[in-house]
């Protein structure tokens, strides 16, 4: 154990100002994310695409590729929210308010995941050299959907990414991105603030009841 920790506090020390960067815009993408700021997705352009190189750069494949489509949902979340203004401005008529999902979109989710995860792992571990095939894959493939739902506004989407990042907490770990791992540890305590702040705020948009998406 002492060992582990040593290692992980040399790694901490030597970690790339890249990596650091994209780290610090990481977490502002997400506490901005959590008051439904539109400045969040700026945040989150930059840092993914510091993370496509750096995670190519340890065989974590799927992970590069991930940021790759996080770049362009960066984009496509922007546009989704543009005008959403939460400082005391008025918010445009036509912004996506937080809704719900039922049990069927979310049976449905986790089924698409899983097969996805199955076949895109097996073809790793055949077919290259990546690190931790299924899990890359799992992470992934979660992490794809559960940002389309977050440009879409659903409130479980923060549920989601407690489980993702729970996983990726492990992966980055064994890759030696230690501080990323230890990102990945704030963003469960902070997703977990931005569950029940947006279901706080859905409540005050909906008192007679929470809306649900199809």
């Amino acid at each position: 154990m002492l060992d582990l920790f040593v290692t992980a506090q040399q790694q901490l020390l030597t970690t790339s100002v890249w990596e650091l960067l994209a780290v610090l815009l990481s977490i502002a993408y997400l506490l901005l994310a959590l008051r439904e700021n539109n400045l969040c997705w700026y945040c989150a352009l930059a840092s993914a695409a510091i993370y496509t190189g750096l995670f190519w750069d340890v065989s974590l494949l799927m992970e590069s590729g991930l940021h790759v489509y996080y770049t362009a949902m960066a984009v496509y979340g922007w546009w989704q929210w543009r005008g959403d203004k939460r400082e005391g401005v008025a918010v445009n008529a036509g912004v996506i308010e937080i809704s719900r999902w039922p049990f069927k979109n979310h049976l449905l989710a986790w089924t698409v995941i899983a097969v996805l995860t199955l076949v895109s792992g097996s073809l790793l571990a055949s077919n290259t050299t990546a690190a931790l095939p299924y899990l890359d894959s799992f992470t992934t493939w979660g992490s794809v959907l559960t940002t389309w739902m977050v440009t879409r506004k659903i409130l479980e989407n923060w549920l989601y990414w407690i489980v993702i990042d729970g996983i990726s907490i492990f992966l980055y770990i064994d890759r030696g991105l230690y501080l990323t791992s230890l990102l990945f540890v704030a963003y469960v305590i902070i997703v977990v603030f931005g569950f029940f702040a947006w279901r706080k705020r859905m409540s005050v948009d909906e008192p007679e009841g929470l809306s649900t998406s199809c």
